[in-house]
C-alpha cells in the first residue's frame, strides 16, 4: 500500500538561511491574514508610543521634572511616531476592505448574470413546444404553472388546467385526479396519453424532482402521435387476442399456434387435456406434438406454398384413438391450427341414425297408427298399424302420394267419415298445415269404428297425424287394472311399510310391511282408519307426541304449501324407523316406514372404532416423544464424552482408539438425527410445529447445505453442480427447515448415485414460487416403488448401496408442506431422479392464536408431550 506522507504549510515553504538574521515577526509574515497582520501593526504603533515612556521609567523616578524641560521634544516625537503608525494602519485596513467588498461585489454581480442567462435558456427551452407545467412545492400549497394555457382550455385561466373534468372525458378525469393525488402524497411518477374532449391528443407524466411534484403537459403531433396511436392500437390488439386466446381456450377442441419454424408458441387447455400434459407450459417445455412427424412435414410443405392444410386423420386423444378433421392456416411469421374431434359428431350422427332407426321400429309396433307427410304434403312415414287402419297398399304408400291424394282414395272407398261438403271438410283438415299448435278431431266412420284423430305440426315442416281407435277403450281399461294389480304386488313385496293417506285423512293404500312394523291387524288396516286411529295405535312403540302431531298436520293440515320430511324415530322395541313424508299430486299424502336399526349399528361400530383409531394415534405419538426424548438424553451425554474423548481431555489416543472413536461419533449423529427427525414429524402430525420466518437468503442457505455434504461428496467421489438465477434472492421461510431439506435431498442423491457420477442442485423463481430441484443420475426409482417413496420408515434400496431408516423424504415434504408447498418427483429406471420442491414466496394466510391461546396451548402440549428443550421452542 502507497502512504501519503502530509506536510504542513511551514514544511512545504523554503527555509531562510542560518546566517540570515531576520526578526521572529518577519518569518511569520507568509503566514499572517489581513485581520492578524492589521492587530500586528496596531501593536507595534502601542509599544512604538510607550517605547520612550518604558526605557525612561526608572530616570522618571529618580531626576527631577526638570529633565523634561532639558528635553523637551522626547516625549512628542514618541507621541507622533505612535500616531502616524495608527493612521497608516487605518487607511491599510480600510483599503484592504474595499477591495474585498469589491470583489465580491463582481462575484455577485457575474452570479447573477449567469442566472439570468439560466433562466433565459429554460424560459426558451419550456416554450419550444406548447406544454404546460405544473409545479407544487411551496408551503402555502398553491401550485405553479406555466406555458400554453390554450392546450386545454380557450380561457386564459391557469387554474382551469387542474380542472381535469372540464376538459378531459369522466373516466380520463378520474384517473388524471388518483394519478396526481399519488404523485403529491407518495411522489409515485406516471404517464398517460390523454385526448380531450375537444378530440386533442395530450400526453401527461408526473414526477418528483427535488422534493416537489411537477406535473408537465405536452401536445402530441406528428410522430409522438403516431406512437400514441400505435400504443393505443397495440393494447387494443392484446386486448383482443387476450379474448381470442380466452375463447380458444374455453373450446372443447384442440388449437395451437406455431413460429415460422414450427415450433409451438401456444396451445389451449383441450390441447393440454389431448396429450395428457399437465398444463400448457407442460407442452411447451416439453413441445409434446399432437400429430406424427409426417403429417407436421405435410402440413409444413402446404404452409410453405402458403396453402392452407386440411387433413382428416387420426391421433391419440387422451389415450384413445379419436378420428380427426385438421386445419392448419399459414400467417406472417407462422400458422395456426386446429383441430376438430369428429368422433362426437360421428358418433351423435350413428346415434340420430340408430335413433331414427328405433324410432320407426317403435313406431311401427304401435298400435296408433301414425303418419308423417312433410312440408310439400307428401307421405314419407307411415307405421303397419296405420297400414292396416284403412287397408291401403304398401306399394300405393311406398310412392308417396299426397295426403290430399291419400284422402280422395278413402273417400272413393267409403272408408272416411260422410261429410256433406266434403271440400270444405278437405281444406279444413289440410289447414293443419299452417297451424302451430295441435288440432284433435273425432271421426266416426261407416264401419262403426270411432278414431281419435291428432294433427300434429313439425318443425321442420308438415303434419304427423295420430290415428287412435278408441274403440279399444276397454283395453285401456284392463291395462289400468293391470298396472294397479302390479303396482299392488310391488307394494307387498316391498321391505318397508307404506301408507298412502287420502285428502279426507283416511289410509287408502297399505302393505303388509307396514303391519308387520307397527305390529298393527290387517283387519283393522282393511277398515280405512283415520290417521288419528292410526297414529293412536302406532304411539304403542313410539310414544312421542310431537312426530305424530307433525304427522296429522302434514295430511290433514292446511298450509299453503304442501312440503314433504324426514324423521329418524327410535321405537320401544329397540328399532330404529326413518319415517319419510311425500305430498301426491291428487292431494294425498305418502308416508314410508324404513327399519335402518342394522345401518345405525353398523354406524355405531364405526364411529367407536374412529374414536379407538383417534386413540391410538394420540397413544402412538405420545409413545413416539416420550421415546424419542429417553433416547435423546443418554445419547447427548454419550456425544459430550466422546467429544471429550476426542479432545484427549483424559489422556492420548491410539490410531485405532480414534478409529473407533470416528465410528462411534458417525452413528450418535445419525442416531441423534433420527431421533431429531422422528420428533419433527411428531410435532408436525400434532399440530404443534410453528415455522420462524424471516427473510432467507436462498443462494446463502444452498452454500451451506453444499458445505454440509461437501464430505460425503469426496468420499463417494461425486461432483455436485449447483445452478442458481441471479434474481433467486430471498423469500419468508424458516432458515432451519430449509437447509434441513436440502440436507436430506443431498444425501439422498448421494446415497443413490455411483461413483464418478454428478448431482445438480438448481434454484429459480417462477411466477410467485421459488422452485429448488435436486436431480442426480443414479439408478432411479421403479414406478412400483415411485408412490411409497414419501411413505415413513419405509426403505428402497433399488440395489444401490444407501441404506437409512426412510424419514429423509418424508420429513423433506412434510416442510415443505408446512411452509405451503409441495413435492414433486420424477424418475425412471437408470435414467436417475429429479425432486423437486415448490414454495409460495408469499405469506400464508391463516388465523393466528392470541398471545394467552397460544401459552395455553404450550403448557397443554408440555404437559402432555415432555418434548426436550430445543423442540418446546418449535411447539
Amino acid at each position: 500500500m502507497t502512504r501519503i506522507k502530509r506536510t504542513n504549510a511551514a514544511e512545504s515553504c523554503p527555509q531562510p538561511s542560518r546566517n540570515t538574521v531576520r526578526p521572529k515577526f518577519w518569518g511569520r509574515w507568509p503566514q499572517l491574514g489581513r485581520p492578524r497582520l492589521a492587530a500586528h501593526l496596531l501593536a507595534g504603533a502601542a509599544l512604538g508610543a510607550l517605547y520612550p515612556v518604558q526605557s525612561h521609567a526608572s530616570n522618571l523616578l529618580s531626576l527631577p521634572m526638570t529633565v523634561f524641560d532639558h528635553n523637551p521634544g522626547m516625549l512628542g516625537t514618541g507621541m507622533f511616531v505612535g500616531l502616524v503608525l495608527i493612521t497608516t494602519l487605518t487607511a491599510v485596513l480600510y483599503i484592504s476592505s474595499r477591495n474585498r467588498w469589491a470583489e465580491r461585489e463582481a462575484k455577485l454581480t457575474r452570479t447573477a448574470s449567469e442566472l439570468r442567462v439560466k433562466l433565459d435558456r429554460a424560459h426558451v427551452f419550456l416554450s419550444s413546444e406548447p406544454q404546460i407545467v405544473v409545479v407544487w412545492g411551496s408551503t402555502s400549497g398553491e401550485p405553479d404553472i406555466e406555458g400554453d394555457i390554450s392546450l386545454v382550455s380557450e380561457l386564459p385561466i391557469p387554474r382551469r388546467v387542474l380542472g381535469f373534468g372540464s376538459w378531459l372525458p369522466p373516466d380520463q378525469a378520474q384517473d388524471m385526479d388518483n394519478a396526481v393525488d399519488r404523485l403529491r402524497s407518495r411522489g409515485e411518477g406516471f404517464r398517460m396519453a390523454l385526448q380531450t374532449v375537444q378530440g386533442r391528443h395530450l400526453e401527461a407524466e408526473g414526477r418528483a424532482i427535488a422534493g416537489r411534484a411537477i406535473l408537465r403537459i405536452c401536445d402530441v403531433s406528428g410522430d409522438r402521435l403516431e406512437l400514441t396511436r400505435l400504443r393505443e392500437r397495440h393494447a387494443r390488439a392484446l386486448s383482443e387476442l387476450s379474448v381470442q386466446r380466452a375463447l380458444l381456450d374455453a373450446l372443447p377442441d384442440a388449437s395451437w399456434l406455431r413460429d415460422a419454424a414450427g415450433r409451438l408458441v401456444w396451445v389451449n387447455r383441450a390441447y393440454a387435456r389431448a396429450v395428457e400434459a399437465r398444463d400448457t407450459l407442460d407442452v411447451l417445455s416439453r413441445h409434446i406434438e399432437l400429430l406424427d412427424e409426417s403429417e407436421r412435414a405435410q402440413a409444413r410443405d402446404a404452409l410453405a406454398e402458403q396453402k392452407i392444410w386440411h387433413q382428416r386423420l387420426t391421433a391419440v386423444i387422451a389415450g384413445e384413438r379419436r378420428p380427426l378433421d385438421v386445419t392448419d392456416v399459414p400467417g406472417p411469421g407462422g400458422s395456426a391450427g386446429f383441430a376438430y374431434d369428429l368422433y362426437e359428431a360421428e358418433t351423435a350422427k350413428a346415434d340420430l341414425r340408430r335413433l331414427n332407426e328405433a324410432h320407426a321400429r317403435t313406431l311401427d309396433q304401435l298400435q296408433t297408427a301414425v303418419a308423417i307427410f312433410d312440408g310439400a304434403k307428401r307421405l314419407v312415414f307411415y307405421n303397419s298399424a296405420y297400414r292396416q287402419l284403412w287397408s291401403l297398399d304398401s306399394a300405393f304408400l311406398d310412392q308417396n302420394p299426397t295426403d290430399g291424394e291419400v284422402l280422395d282414395m278413402l273417400r272413393a272407398e267409403q272408408r272416411l267419415p260422410e261429410q256433406a261438403d266434403f271440400r270444405s271438410w278437405k281444406q279444413s283438415l289440410l289447414a293443419a298445415y299452417q297451424t302451430i299448435e295441435p288440432q284433435s278431431y273425432s271421426w266416426f266412420l261407416p264401419d262403426g269404428r270411432t278414431l281419435r284423430v291428432v294433427t300434429n305440426p313439425n318443425s321442420q315442416g308438415g303434419v304427423t297425424y295420430l290415428y287412435d281407435d278408441v274403440t279399444q277403450a276397454y283395453n285401456l281399461q284392463w291395462r289400468f287394472n293391470a298396472l294397479n294389480r302390479v303396482q299392488s304386488e310391488t307394494l307387498d313385496t316391498l321391505q318397508e311399510g307404506v301408507a298412502v293417506f287420502g285428502t279426507d285423512g283416511r289410509l287408502n293404500l297399505y302393505n303388509p310391511a307396514l303391519a308387520h312394523l307397527w305390529r298393527l291387524d290387517l283387519a283393522q288396516l282393511d277398515s280405512r282408519p283415520h290417521v288419528d286411529a292410526f297414529a293412536s295405535a302406532c304411539a304403542v312403540l313410539l310414544p312421542d307426541p310431537d312426530i305424530w302431531t307433525q304427522l296429522r298436520g302434514a295430511i290433514t293440515g292446511l298450509a299453503e304449501a304442501r312440503v314433504g320430511f324426514k324423521r329418524r324415530m327410535t321405537c320401544t322395541n329397540g328399532k330404529v324407523l326413518d319415517c319419510t313424508l311425500a305430498p301426491l299430486p291428487d292431494g294425498a299424502t305418502l308416508i314410508t316406514f324404513s327399519d335402518v336399526s342394522a345401518t345405525v349399528e353398523v354406524e355405531r361400530a364405526l364411529t367407536d372404532r374412529n374414536a379407538a383409531l383417534v386413540e391410538a394415534e394420540t397413544l402412538r405419538n405420545n409413545f413416539v416423544h416420550h421415546v424419542s426424548y429417553e433416547l435423546r438424553s443418554p445419547l447427548t451425554s454419550i456425544i459430550g464424552f466422546i467429544q471429550m474423548l476426542g479432545e484427549e481431555r483424559v489422556g492420548p489416543l491410539n490410531a485405532k482408539q480414534r478409529e473407533y472413536l470416528d465410528h462411534v461419533t458417525k452413528s450418535s449423529d445419525a442416531l441423534m438425527a433420527i431421533i431429531d427427525n422422528i420428533l419433527d414429524l411428531a410435532s408436525i402430525d400434532a399440530g404443534a410445529m410453528e415455522l420462524n420466518r424471516e427473510e432467507v437468503d436462498i443462494a446463502a442457505t444452498i452454500d451451506a447445505a453444499a458445505k454440509g455434504v461437501q464430505d460425503r461428496l469426496d468420499e463417494a467421489s461425486l461432483r455436485l453442480d449447483i445452478i442458481v438465477t441471479d434474481d433467486i434472492g430471498t423469500f419468508m421461510a424458516e432458515a432451519k427447515r430449509l437447509k434441513q431439506i436440502l440436507f436430506n435431498l443431498l444425501s439422498n442423491a448421494i446415497g443413490f448415485s455411483s461413483p464418478g457420477q454428478t448431482i445438480t442442485l438448481a434454484a429459480s423463481r417462477q411466477d410467485d414460487a421459488v422452485i429448488i430441484r435436486v436431480s442426480d443420475q443414479g439408478r432411479g426409482i421403479p414406478s412400483d416403488v415411485l408412490d411409497k417413496i414419501f411413505d415413513r420408515f419405509a426403505t428402497h434400496t433399488v440395489g444401490s448401496r444407501h441404506r437409512g431408516v426412510g424419514l429423509g423424504l418424508s420429513i423433506v415434504r412434510s416442510f415443505v408442506e408446512l411452509h405451503g408447498g409441495k413435492v414433486k418427483i420424477d424418475s425412471a429406471p437408470h435414467k436417475g431422479t429429479s425432486i423437486t420442491c415448490i414454495f409460495p414466496t408469499h405469506m400464508p394466510e391463516k388465523e393466528q392464536l392470541s398471545a394467552s391461546a397460544a401459552q395455553g396451548l404450550a403448557q397443554a402440549q408440555s404437559a402432555r408431550l415432555p418434548l426436550p428443550a430445543h423442540k418446546r421452542s418449535a411447539s
